[in-house]
């Protein structure tokens, strides 16, 4: 659980009363910050030629002088100067494997577990929601969370959602392994004793045959992805709502720049109306790149050979561009990632499915990316990989593999030869468990094996898969690429597979401008690269280990626009609208769980015993001061009298 920052909430709001009065600051929040300085801050460029500032100038977009406060100072004296009070100052993030796309369409509807502590933490905000929620709305818990993070490791049961909701459907995905439905939900969507198992997909049923609600993915997710899509969506006002809502959240976690990997029932071009409407409007706050991802079985060639013909790679701008194929490319070479199955066996068709597609690609100069979990379906689809190459060579087109979890030294190395790259997530922080249990830690030592695939001289970049599967917070992923450890707090791996912090945070930045195809342009803190930069919270560098997962931005910065501002830089944020409609769990409960956004103001828990919400020790838990503006603010949601102001 975040700790309270030492610029707590009284400074904070200080500050910005002090901040919103001053000169230097005497802009409007929508203002485009040409020729603006920032000062007094400690800039990681990951510029090996110029490592480290103290002061930079950003003009018409781009960096322009990245040095010394006098330097800067004195190639604009009339510039707009932002004091970053001492704070590590980095380049803005790319998450290289993100569902954005599809998420923004769904965020404000769902209610995130991701970082929540306990189960019973959990269950209290499910309470919550569903006494919000309007028939005949869903809630939906979906993904983003494991089991192991919860100190009771486990999930609720169904008897518990069940008292939970009595009547309001609830849908709780976990990773890509099960879906838990209450009685109101199997209603809902029409599931019965007639029912039959979808093909890969398991409807668990009791001794009368009629299904008890938990369904699960045998060997792969269509059955939850399809469960999922039968509930209400929301209105197209609601869904542009929802994706700057969630284009926000992710400002505040410090990403710039995203690559969205497409995904199931994400269909193109109608799915990604929304987006561009935004884009037209001059309302992204995140640079995307998308992939298309084919939609049905068998149809896949004839899917990208029609999208071919209407779009083609880096068509767009640097805000909204497309990015190529994939991560689906044929439906037979998907070896789905639940660890407490046993790995399925890709069909003996997979090659003749897949090289006509890759052909196609190579032909029109298509980068691709291919979702491929074990070494086994990475061997064979090398074997169709090096066939075309034969014939049509694949350097320099910049397509790779997505997740790798148990990639062999040989597949590497074939990988080297045909000039691809490797882009790995951090789905084993929290499925890691899993793993542990099936194969043993000898097995798990090297999934994926980064620091191979570095010394191997792969391009190798990082991201989250969320947010279906793990959350979309970042440092997360920097933590387990530094730590080896899951959310859950088990060891994977040993020293010899983690990253130093700075390797980490290069390929959360400058290492993922490879899998775009936009080497150069971003992902440094250097003069002429796009000015997309972060402050810190706390020093990635400095802090513990324990500490990693828990930074934010304290003042994110797109193009020398500021996209998201907090405490003393909150001014400086462009206005976003409330949550639409009114009951989403985003205006109760935001996004990634911390305790810090959860407060406004200044006020006490004065509860040092058990409280009736919880069954933990408030004081134990929480610390003895919890700052609030409103006792109606988280635990005062849940239900938790014992507050002083």
């Amino acid at each position: 659980m975040r700790r309270f920052s030492r610029r707590g909430a009284m400074a904070a709001s200080a500050a910005g009363a002090l901040l919103a009065t001053s000169p230097l600051f005497a802009q409007t929040r929508r203002q485009s910050m040409t020729d603006t300085i920032i000062t007094n801050a400690r800039i990681t460029t990951l510029d090996r030629e110029n490592p480290r500032a103290q002061a930079l100038l950003i003009s018409d977009g781009r960096f322009a002088v990245v040095g010394s406060e006098a330097e800067v100072r004195a190639a604009a004296p009339d510039a707009k100067i932002i004091d970053a009070g001492g704070r590590r100052l980095v380049p803005g993030l790319i998450d290289s494997h993100i569902h954005v796309i599809r998420g923004g369409l769904n965020y404000n509807m769902e209610l995130r577990w991701d970082g929540v502590p306990t189960l019973v933490d959990a269950m209290a905000m499910l309470r919550e929601q569903v006494d919000r929620t309007p028939a005949p709305q869903w809630v939906r818990v979906v993904g983003g969370f494991t089991e192991h993070q919860f100190s009771e490791k486990r999930l609720p049961t169904l008897d518990e959602i069940n008292a939970a909701a009595p009547h309001t459907p609830v849908f709780i995905l976990h990773l890509y392994d099960r879906a838990l439905l209450n009685a109101a939900a199997l209603r809902a969507v029409g599931y019965t004793r007639d029912t039959p198992n979808p093909p890969g997909g398991e409807i668990q049923r009791d001794a009368s045959g009629n299904p008890t609600g938990l369904l699960l993915a045998q060997p792969n997710a269509t059955i939850l992805y399809a469960t999922l899509a039968s509930g209400p969506k929301l209105p197209p006002d609601y869904q542009k709502n929802s994706t700057r809502h969630f284009m926000r959240e992710l400002n505040a976690l410090g990403v710039t720049t995203v690559i969205d990997a497409g995904g199931g029932f994400q269909n193109y071009p109608d799915d990604y109306a929304i987006i561009e409407e935004l884009h037209a409007e001059g309302l992204l706050t995140l640079r995307i790149a998308y992939n298309l991802f084919t939609q049905k079985p068998r149809e896949e060639l004839a899917d990208f050979a029609g999208w071919s013909t209407q779009v083609r790679p880096g068509q767009g701008d640097d805000l909204y561009r497309h990015n190529g194929a994939g991560e689906m490319l044929v439906y037979s070479a998907a070896d789905f990632e639940d660890f407490r199955v046993a790995r399925p066996e890709m069909p003996p068709n997979m090659e003749s499915d897949l090289e006509p597609v890759v052909r196609l690609l190579a032909e029109n100069r298509w980068p691709w990316r291919l979702h491929a979990t074990y070494d086994e379906t990475i061997s064979r689809a090398l074997d169709v990989f090096e066939k075309v190459h034969r014939d049509i060579p694949l350097d320099r087109l910049n397509w790779f593999f997505d997740h790798c979890e148990t990639i062999s030294d040989r597949s590497i190395d074939r990988i080297a030869a045909l000039g691809g790259g490797i882009a790995v997530q951090h789905r084993m922080a929290y499925q890691g468990e899993y793993f542990l249990e099936r194969y043993g830690h000898r097995a798990a030592e090297a999934t994926p094996p980064v620091a191979k695939i570095l010394r191997a001289g792969v391009p190798l970049g990082a991201g989250t898969d969320a947010t279906r599967v793990a959350s979309y917070n970042p440092w997360v992923s920097l933590a387990w690429l530094v730590t080896g450890k899951t959310v859950g707090g088990a060891t994977l791996y040993p020293v010899a597979n983690r990253l130093d912090r700075e390797t980490a945070l290069r390929l959360w930045t400058e290492a993922n401008t490879w899998f775009s195809s936009e080497q150069g342009k971003k992902g440094q803190v250097k003069a002429g690269q796009l000015a997309d930069c972060i402050l810190l919270s706390d020093d990635f560098f400095e802090v513990p280990e324990s500490e990693i997962a828990h930074i934010r931005s304290d003042l994110t910065i797109l193009g020398g626009k500021v996209v998201h501002g907090s405490g003393e830089f909150e001014p400086l944020a462009p206005e976003l609208p409330r949550p639409m409609p009114d009951w989403s769990p985003v205006a109760s409960f935001g996004g990634y769980h911390q305790l810090d956004l959860l407060q406004q103001g200044a006020a006490t828990c004065c509860c040092a015993r058990s409280c009736s919400v919880h069954d933990h020790d408030h004081a134990a838990a929480l610390g003895s001061f919890i700052p609030t503006a409103d006792p109606r603010g988280f635990w005062g949601a849940m239900g938790c009298s014992c507050w002083a102001v």
